[in-house]
């Protein structure tokens, strides 16, 4: 909430139950749709940059309900947008790691030049592979950096979570 509102964005929040099928998430995802398609807008664009089966399901989706995808940032270099990210004063904190593939250890890491150096040669700068997560929480669109504070760290089935607490 605090990240929409630095951006000037309204927050749309679509309530998805845990064990929900993906028929049930379509339906909650395909009524928010809906409503902005009555609103002339009929294009959606996502921060898919290589996964090829993520972005046919998307356009496929998109499709049967009168919309279309745009992937503007589609099959980028991961590294040189990570750098590029950071040269122009975005700043995230890693909030959870996929651990069969990243150390517990990066839960909490700030993303800067020294994870660059730190992150294995195997993982995605960007996670595009599922690695890791991120909150962004400054950078040159806020208004004001979001504040927060870190909480429990917890591990669960094969991920590890770092919680984000508000803070005034």
């Amino acid at each position: 909430e605090q990240q929409a509102k630095s951006l000037g964005h309204p927050l749309q929040k679509v309530l998805i139950p845990k064990r929900s099928t993906n028929e049930i998430y379509e339906a909650r995802i395909n009524a928010v749709l809906a409503s902005h398609k009555e609103q002339g807008i009929d294009s959606v664009a996502f921060g898919d940059l290589f996964l090829e089966d993520i972005k046919k399901y998307r356009q496929a989706h998109l499709a049967k309900i009168g919309m279309q995808g745009l992937f503007p940032i589609w099959q980028r270099d991961t590294t040189e947008m990570l750098k590029t990210f950071l040269q122009l004063g975005f700043k995230a904190i890693i909030v959870c790691v996929d651990l069969r593939t990243l150390a517990g250890s990066f839960v909490g890491k700030m993303i800067d030049g020294k994870f660059l150096d730190e992150l294995p040669s195997n993982i995605d700068p960007c996670g595009e592979n599922g690695e890791f997560h991120t909150f962004v929480f400054d950078g040159p669109i806020f208004d004001e950096e979001v504040k927060f504070a870190l909480g429990k760290t917890v591990v669960k089935n094969d991920s590890c979570f770092c919680d984000l607490l508000p803070k005034d």
